[in-house]
């Protein structure tokens, strides 16, 4: 790791990017203080269709019977999306849309959009 002067940096800055684009760690010090660290961002590489498709396929088979019994043993058999009875989620997005639509139609009054 090196430590450089913010003159330093903005004297050398693309110099120290490319540094930095190689590998290297910065401290950057104002003052004598340091102030700031420059270093290079983890980037995890890009992976085309076909080694997705490939990692997909080496994934274990789920049972989804097997983890459904799972599920309602641990959290149990009550209010479930799709039994008819409305879940806590879909209570709030329908919380929301009402909010929403409210809010539009007051701004709509507001401004007198489409007189």
């Amino acid at each position: 790791m090196k430590t450089i002067t913010q003159r330093e940096f903005r004297n050398n800055s693309t110099a120290v990017i490319n540094a930095v684009e190689r590998g290297e760690t910065y401290r950057i010090t104002r003052d004598g203080t340091e102030i700031a660290e420059l270093r290079p961002i983890h980037r995890t590489p890009r992976l085309d269709a076909e080694e997705l498709v490939a990692r997909h396929r080496r994934l274990p088979r789920v049972d989804h019977h097997q983890l459904r019994r799972e599920a309602d043993e641990l959290f149990g058999t009550g209010e479930r999306v799709g039994d008819g009875a409305q879940s806590g989620l879909d209570s709030a997005v329908s919380s929301w849309r009402s909010e929403r639509e409210d809010a539009v139609a007051r701004r709509i009054r507001h401004e007198g959009v489409g007189e």
